[in-house]
């Protein structure tokens, strides 16, 4: 399991940070500049457009996007934090999730947030 983010952006390395906090050992979190984009069968646009959650290696691979990794970020961080990935992953919620990720992932860069995911 690994969760994919941009670590040149301030709110996307501090959410990462708190996430990680709360993911079982066996689950990474790294930021997409760090990784071998073409082994995870991502493309660096894809990696620039959103957050991933990556399950699986070869043919049962599973990857979630956007609302949906955050969703599933918090399934695997389980204990509280279960029921809030549950409601996020699923629809009605969901549709809910999906424009609200969109629209702060369009204005990430304002939310601030220190430095890189190296400092």
């Amino acid at each position: 399991m690994i969760l994919v983010y941009d670590g040149q952006c301030g709110f996307c390395v501090r959410t990462a940070r708190w996430i990680a906090a709360r993911l079982p050992a066996d689950a990474r979190v790294e930021p997409w500049q760090a990784l071998n984009l073409e082994k995870l069968g991502l493309s660096e646009q894809e990696a620039r457009a959103a957050v991933w959650w990556i399950e699986g290696h070869g043919t049962s691979t599973r990857r979630a996007r956007g609302a949906e990794a955050i969703g599933r970020s918090l399934l695997s961080a389980g204990r509280v934090w279960k029921p809030a990935g549950l409601l996020i992953s699923r629809p009605p919620l969901l549709w809910l999730a999906r424009p609200i990720y969109a629209l702060v992932a369009a204005n990430r860069h304002r939310l601030g947030g220190r430095g890189t995911a190296s400092s």
